[in-house]
């Protein structure tokens, strides 16, 4: 079942890179008492997540934040050394979090899992974002197959 407005996170573990090697980050800790845009890509340096969707959250920053925004972060099916360098790449250390999810199980448990086996990248998180307070559903933009526009820093920021 797919996650809806109003539903709490599941309970899952992402893991980021830090200096001291990868951290596991749980969802009900993580999410805890603050207001997260959060954004899941179906892969790391694949070509529209790359030249649109991580550039645009990079971009817009400053901007969700002073609307009220305390993190931005992505995410998708890919490990924490390769979601790091990713971001290391996009110049977005200091804007925005990436927590891999290497086994797609957040994905699995918000019901957001596409198929990619057509591209040779097994199963995936689909593209969208969301607004998470206090470890509940805000706002969520699920992208049709194949569109990026909901998903978007910029309709985020519209609807903030």
């Amino acid at each position: 079942m797919t996650i809806q407005t109003g539903d709490k996170l599941p309970d899952a573990t992402f893991v980021k890179v830090t200096e001291s090697g990868p951290e596991q980050v749980n969802t009900a800790d993580y999410f805890k008492g603050r207001r997260v845009a959060l954004f899941s890509v179906p892969g790391a340096f694949t070509p529209t997540c790359s030249a649109k969707h991580l550039p645009g959250y990079v971009d817009k920053a400053g901007e969700l934040k002073a609307k009220g925004v305390d993190e931005i972060v992505c995410t998708a099916v890919n490990d924490a050394f390769v979601m790091g360098a990713w971001g290391k790449s996009a110049g977005a250390n200091d804007s925005v979090t990436m927590l891999a999810d290497g086994n797609g199980d957040f994905a699995e448990a918000v019901g957001l899992t596409m198929d990619g086996k057509a591209f040779g990248m097994g199963k995936r998180g689909q593209r969208f974002s969301m607004i998470v307070n206090d470890g509940v559903v805000e706002q969520l933009n699920v992208e049709a197959p194949g569109e990026f526009k909901v998903s978007s820093a910029d309709h985020m920021l519209e609807q903030l």
